[in-house]
């Protein structure tokens, strides 16, 4: 079982219950019973320390990383041999470190293409003594591949922090506009427009196991892959849809302000609900596909590392968020007498349908900057290997088939 998101049921509660308490309430009282939750949180947490296998860290994932580019600078005008069998660690003799390849298949990396200057870090040389060389000096070919995968993943990353941006939008400027609609449900009941956020994790509850159950069986006829279609493509979906949020979000809110200035009239907030419809979908596909993708390249002793850095995107969307409004502010404000799209706290002066189209073209452009990146990564997996096999009579420099790499992917 992947660990996938915090539990969409804890979110829930804390965007309707807890939500609706600080409304109705007070702050104070929203507070206390949270404290209340977190307490009971933290029991749960202790008392499940009882029961967990808890491993001795086995050293640092950054000391081997170092150890590669420091044994690849020292060694940098040096020439790789011929045949990669050469290389020191050629058959994966791992030296102790934290990146251990996987002992159920102990032979998966092989040597590839994507930055050819790290396999100096394996060249080993002789100066006649028995002498072993330092692990500053020299690494295996196993060790190098993996510090390979994490600089290969580090542009699909970076691919989802715009995906996080819009986010933040959602849970700040979606409130504001909820706030400004018509929040009546009942004659005595209002939604609180905090409350919206909880939609995304409404999907994630009623979707994911639709998901699991249906269209991955259907899927995997289909493309013969486990997953149905694999993490880089249900990544490349989520942030495709998660661009129609914006469109919905901005053609609404267009509708909203027209609404309020020019007839005083007032939306009721369910208009609003498409765009978090659309944005949990994207969630689905995006958050979940990401940390499986992360979760599927990692080897031992890298699985929780390349987990623990999937949050980071989050942080990394959530300040580029808050810089973009500055920014789109400063930008908007051409003159003293032109204020900037944002620079408001009135919805109906600023222009924030014009700021979700800007958020919708900046997904869409990340989106395509995404599938570069996607069949980049695919078309670097290639090992040596197989260049050399589609040659066997030409310069293949004495390379010989092996195994495939690890966490095989691809791009149609």
């Amino acid at each position: 079982m992947l660990p996938i998101l915090p539990s969409p049921w804890v979110n829930f509660f804390a965007l309707t219950l807890l939500v609706w308490v600080q409304t109705n309430s007070g702050m104070d009282v929203g507070f206390g019973v949270s404290a209340a939750v977190m307490a009971m949180g933290l029991i749960s947490l202790v008392s499940g320390t009882l029961y967990y296998r808890n491993k001795p860290p086995q050293g640092s994932i950054f000391t081997p990383i170092a150890q590669v580019f420091v044994a690849a600078m020292f060694k940098r005008k040096q020439i790789c041999p011929p045949n990669p069998q050469m290389l020191h660690g050629s058959q994966n003799n791992v030296p102790s470190s934290g990146l251990v390849a996987p002992s159920s298949d102990p032979g998966r990396l092989v040597l590839t293409q994507r930055f050819s200057f790290l396999d100096k870090a394996c060249i080993k040389v002789e100066d006649g003594s028995n002498r072993k060389e330092s692990p500053w000096r020299l690494c295996s070919v196993t060790q190098v591949e993996q510090v390979k995968i994490l600089i290969s993943v580090i542009p699909i990353f970076a691919c989802t922090i715009v995906f996080n941006t819009i986010l933040a939008q959602l849970q700040t400027f979606s409130v504001q506009q909820g706030s400004a609609m018509d929040t009546q449900l009942t004659k005595s009941f209002h939604i609180p427009p905090a409350s919206l956020q909880s939609i995304p994790y409404i999907i994630l509850i009623l979707v994911v196991p639709l998901y699991e159950t249906f269209f991955v069986p259907f899927a995997r006829k289909i493309t013969g892959h486990e997953s149905g279609i694999s993490p880089l493509q249900r990544i490349g979906a989520g942030l495709f849809f998660v661009t129609f949020s914006m469109v919905s979000a901005a053609i609404v809110e267009k509708k909203r302000r027209d609404a309020a200035v020019d007839s005083s009239k007032i939306l009721s907030i369910f208009w609003i609900t498409p765009q978090f419809l659309i944005f949990g979908l994207s969630e689905m596909l995006t958050a979940v596909g990401l940390i499986e993708f992360f979760y599927k390249q990692s080897l031992k002793g890298m699985q929780a590392f390349s987990t623990a850095i999937t949050y980071c995107s989050y942080s990394f969307g959530f300040y580029l968020s808050s810089l973009l409004v500055s920014l789109v502010n400063k930008v908007t404000s051409s003159s003293s007498t032109s204020k900037g799209w944002l620079s408001d706290n009135d919805l109906n002066k600023d222009r924030l349908d014009l700021f979700y189209w800007m958020l919708a073209v900046l997904g869409f452009l990340n989106f395509l900057n995404y599938l570069f990146w996607a069949r980049w990564y695919s078309h670097s997996l290639i090992s040596v290997s197989t260049t050399a096999q589609q040659d066997p009579h030409g310069d293949n420099n004495g390379f010989t088939n092996s195994s495939k790499h690890v966490g095989d992917e691809s791009i149609p």
